[in-house]
């Protein structure tokens, strides 16, 4: 019989650090490193591992950030998910999985409760694992979660702060007309990267224009869908 292993993903955002808090019995917290997140995200790690009273193991793939992935593949985002993710996310992931299949394994997700259709989906591409998923069992919401996280004493990262919806890479090759206005706007070293790298490469973030045609008034970050680009985000696809 293999032996047990409960894991859960952190994010770097609140709701994984949440689930992996009220889930029982974790034996390892793990949280994927990208060179694009901003410089908070490490100091929100460990914040956690303080109230976690457990180390939280961090991995990270050799690409190291967004713009070594897209330069080497040439690619930036399609109708089956952006390639940074599967490369600096999903990879890592399927290589910790490689090194570990001789355990019987149980995830814990933070998906929240308005997120049940994505576990549903979850469920479905990973039958090979048990999956957990305390939020959505507790009925709790996104909002919740950070309500939770404001109990505990820990500060959520800067990003939730500076208005993002969520705690991704600073540039995320997912986001809107409205989010990368305000790129624009709170990182601009940022957004004159990557519209250098659209160009460069021949593909642009949004779908019909590239970054240094894009008008400065298009778009409004509150009226746009931004995807938690997580692992659990490139799992629910």
């Amino acid at each position: 019989m293999k032996e047990k292993l409960k894991v859960c993903w952190i994010s770097a955002g609140v709701s994984s650090f949440i689930a992996g808090y009220l889930a029982e019995n974790v034996d390892e917290f793990i949280y994927i490193d990208i060179e694009n997140q901003h410089s908070d995200s490490m100091r929100f790690i460990k914040d956690c591992e303080k109230v976690l009273r457990k180390p939280i193991q961090i991995l990270k793939s050799n690409y190291g950030s967004t713009q070594n992935v897209i330069k080497q593949f040439r690619f930036i985002n399609g109708i089956h998910g952006a390639k940074c993710t599967e490369v600096l996310k999903k990879r890592v992931r399927k290589e910790w999985e490689y090194e570990h299949r001789d355990y019987d394994i149980t995830y814990v997700w933070g998906f929240d409760f308005n997120e049940r259709n994505r576990a549903d989906r979850l469920l479905e591409s990973m039958p090979q694992f048990e999956h957990e998923f305390p939020l959505i069992d507790k009925m709790l919401s996104k909002s919740d979660a950070h309500g939770i996280l404001d109990n505990l004493g820990i500060k959520r990262p800067l990003m939730y702060d500076l208005g993002y919806s969520n705690n991704n890479c600073i540039g995320c090759v997912k986001g809107g007309m409205g989010y990368w206005n305000k790129i624009r706007v709170d990182f601009p070293e940022v957004f004159d990267c990557m519209a250098k790298l659209e160009r460069e490469v021949g593909h642009s973030c949004i779908n019909g224009v590239y970054l240094d045609e894009l008008d400065p008034n298009r778009g409004r970050v509150e009226d746009e869908v931004m995807p938690d680009c997580s692992i659990m985000c490139h799992l629910a696809i």
